[in-house]
């Protein structure tokens, strides 16, 4: 029986979320609550100095917030991740009881996302809302990045290497990894991925676990 990913449609043989989108889930809510962190010093436009703060408090109008910023920490953010986090547990596991809400919101975002990660491999072959998952996630990032701005490039995981090194067809299977933009190029055994069939055949021959 074949399935599609529920988030570009890919053609799957079994799952609800392809290989490369999955990677892409494991990024964003490995990143996602550094995000949330910093949507905190973006509350007051930049424009506004202490000293207009100072003056805004005691006389006239009060210096403008950022409401883009007040619906995302107070609320937006943490209701979505952990009701993806209690779904995802009702789904995998109904007879236990909701998670727990403890601690702040900058610890409840971060709780969600951690539990959410671990849980990714089976979200990817097992929950049919995985793609509603993945692109929620991806849209609360869009979101806060157009709030806080870019972060410096981190380097992007994208599965191990695929190439045979030697004449008993040994794969190579070190990680891979590199910067966006920069050639993909295995730093064990050199092998570089250079264009859109290499990175095709790379995907497509990445070890799956059996179903």
């Amino acid at each position: 029986m074949t399935a599609a990913c529920g988030l570009c449609g890919e053609q799957l043989q079994h799952g609800y979320l392809c290989h490369r989108h999955a990677l892409a889930l494991a990024e964003r809510l490995e990143q996602l609550p550094a995000l949330f962190a910093e949507l905190a010093e973006h509350l007051v436009p930049r424009r506004s100095g202490f000293g207009e703060l100072v003056t805004a408090s005691t006389a006239g109008p009060r210096s403008p917030v950022n409401e883009d910023v007040i619906d995302l920490r107070q609320g937006g953010v943490v209701l979505i991740v952990e009701s993806w986090r209690t779904d995802v547990q009702r789904v995998r596991w109904p007879r236990h009881s909701p998670p727990p809400i403890e601690g702040g919101m900058d610890r409840r975002v971060l709780t969600a996302c951690r539990w959410l990660g671990m849980e990714l491999e089976w979200i990817a072959e097992h929950y049919t809302a995985a793609g509603e998952l993945a692109r929620e996630v991806r849209e609360l990032e869009g979101g806060m990045l157009a709030i806080v701005g870019d972060p410096p490039p981190r380097p992007q995981r994208l599965g191990t290497c695929i190439a045979v090194t030697d004449d008993q067809g040994t794969v190579c299977g070190a990680p891979l990894t590199r910067l966006p933009g920069q050639t993909l190029r295995c730093r064990q055994c050199r092998t570089a991925y250079r264009n859109e069939l290499d990175m095709l055949l790379l995907l497509h021959y990445q070890p799956r676990e059996s179903a």
